[in-house]
């Protein structure tokens, strides 16, 4: 079972997103992939954690899509001029070296790319 945090479980309560679904099915499936990633709320939507640092954080806004934002923190570490990353799914858009994101348009293309998008998860936290 998931190790869910009651604040998230509050706000999830509480949302109002077309894609609540979406989001709680992503959410539920990342936790489960590995017991070291945990989740709280931040910037207003559910984010996850690897090792106490923010790495993948939902992006709700505007409400006709959800998208994941794959990133190192809040701030620009001062390792980027050596950190890469290969996404394997092709499903990332780079923002900057160190932030990319995963936009879903629909519940279908989040239940067909959630395996993908759990695996890349992974892989990201650990980079």
């Amino acid at each position: 079972m998931p190790s869910k945090s009651g604040e998230v479980d509050d706000f999830m309560a509480t949302l109002d997103h077309s894609l609540k679904a979406g989001v709680e099915e992503l959410r539920l499936a990342i936790l489960a992939s590995n017991a070291d990633i945990s989740e709280h709320v931040k910037w207003n939507a559910p984010s996850f954690r690897y090792n106490g640092e923010d790495r993948v954080t939902f992006r709700l806004r505007p409400a006709d899509r959800l998208q994941l934002i794959f990133h190192r923190g809040a701030k620009v570490r001062s390792d980027l001029a050596e950190f890469t990353f290969q996404d394997p799914t092709g499903l990332m858009t780079w923002l900057a070296p160190d932030r990319g994101v995963v936009t879903f348009p629909d519940l279908e293309a989040i239940q067909s790319q959630q395996a993908a998008v759990v695996s890349l998860v992974n892989h990201w936290v650990r980079a």
